[in-house]
């Protein structure tokens, strides 16, 4: 398996995955081509035999110099279980020390048991928000009113 930066064109072959990976879950338009054009420094493919089998969205925040956030990320269900997302994230936080980053974010639903369960096993914490859904706290109408998100943070030293 390969890891490599994302390029624009990979936009038009991830694009038509994402809402089958997230089993018909609306979850494309979460994820437009600017990432692919703006961010293609600190976002990554992984490919196996020239197939796409994962990927991560990532950028380095403009308004917080020691922050690092993480947007969109994943992996191909039939590879998952293959550590890909581990070795995604840990390109991800190598180009956050290169550049002097140390806290990577990222944000998810309270509905998506998955990411919650694998944000925290990869050492992240749930920032304390103002209500709990399903024992996790959240932060209510988050990215809008009935949006309601989970927050991570992790520290990288």
């Amino acid at each position: 398996m390969e890891i490599r930066n994302v390029r624009s064109s990979d936009y038009n072959v991830i694009s038509p995955l994402i809402n089958e990976w997230w089993d018909g879950r609306k979850m494309s338009d979460m994820l437009p081509k600017l990432f692919f054009v703006h961010f293609n420094n600190t976002s990554f493919i992984a490919e196996k035999d020239g197939e796409i089998v994962g990927f991560l969205i990532g950028f380095l925040s403009q308004s917080d110099t020691d922050v690092a956030y993480i947007h969109f990320v994943g992996v191909n269900p039939e590879y998952r279980k293959n550590q890909i997302g581990k070795q995604l994230y840990n390109e991800f936080f190598n180009v956050v020390k290169k550049n002097n980053r140390n806290v990577v974010h990222a944000v998810t639903s309270p509905v998506n048991k998955v990411s919650i369960a694998y944000h925290t096993k990869m050492g992240f914490h749930i920032d304390k928000g103002d209500k709990e859904v399903d024992g996790v706290s959240v932060f209510s109408d988050y990215d809008g009113k009935n949006q309601d998100r989970v927050l991570f943070v992790k520290r990288i030293v």
